[in-house]
C-alpha cells in the first residue's frame, strides 16, 4: 500500500469507519480495506515532522477516548482497558515529546492530523451519549477498529517513511505495544458480545 493510501486509511478511519459504525452500529475490517482501496495514490509522502505530529495526535486521541471510558464505563474489562490506554499511550507520547525536544524540532500540523481530530470529535460525542452495556460495546468496537487502522498505518507507512532513525525506532517500539492493545481489544470485544 502506498503512503497516501496508508495515511488516508488512518485519517479517514475515524470518519469513514467510525461514521459507518454510527450509521450501522457496526463495521468490519473489510469496511476498512474497502475504504482504503478506494483512495487515490498520487499524493506525496509526509515528512518526519508531519509523521511525528500524526503519531502524537493518534495517541492523544486514544487517551481522550480512555478518559471518557474511565468517566462513563461500568464494565470492569472496559475500565481496565481504558487504564491501560492512558498509561501506555501517555508513556509513548512522553517519549515522543522527549525526542522532539532532543532533536529541537517542531512537529508539523497537517491535513491528516486534522482529519484524525475531526473524526475523534464525532466519536467522543457519540460515546458521551451512551451508558451501560451500550457504551461498553461501542467503546470496545471503536478501540478495536482504531488500533487496527493505526497499527496498519504505523507498520506500513509511518515506519517505512520515517527518515530519522530515532523516530523510526520510537514508532517501532510503540507498534509492539499497540499490537498488544489490539489483541486486548479483540478479547474485550468477544467478552462484551
Amino acid at each position: 500500500m502506498n503512503t497516501f493510501k496508508s495515511f488516508l486509511y488512518l485519517g479517514l478511519a475515524g470518519s469513514i469507519f467510525f461514521g459507518g459504525m454510527v450509521a450501522t452500529g457496526c463495521a468490519t475490517s473489510n469496511d476498512h480495506a474497502m475504504n482504503g482501496n478506494a483512495m487515490a495514490n498520487d499524493t506525496p509522502a509526509f515528512n518526519d515532522l508531519e509523521i511525528a505530529h500524526i503519531a502524537y495526535t493518534a495517541g492523544a486521541i486514544d487517551i481522550r477516548y480512555a478518559h471518557l471510558a474511565l468517566a462513563l464505563a461500568e464494565d470492569p474489562e472496559v475500565l481496565k482497558f481504558a487504564e491501560l490506554m492512558v498509561r501506555d499511550h501517555t508513556a509513548v507520547n512522553k517519549k515522543a515529546l522527549a525526542l522532539v525536544k532532543k532533536l529541537q524540532i517542531t512537529p508539523q500540523d497537517n491535513g491528516m492530523s486534522q482529519q484524525l481530530l475531526k473524526g475523534a470529535v464525532t466519536i467522543r460525542n457519540e460515546l458521551s451519549r451512551l451508558h451501560g452495556p451500550a457504551f461498553a460495546k461501542r467503546y470496545a468496537a471503536n478501540e478495536l477498529g482504531y488500533h487496527k487502522a493505526v497499527n496498519q498505518a504505523v507498520e506500513k507507512t509511518l515506519i517505512p517513511t520515517a527518515q530519522n532513525a530515532e523516530l523510526k525506532a520510537l514508532l517501532t517500539g510503540a507498534l509492539q505495544t499497540f499490537k498488544v492493545h489490539q489483541e486486548h481489544a479483540v478479547v474485550m470485544n468477544e467478552k462484551l458480545q
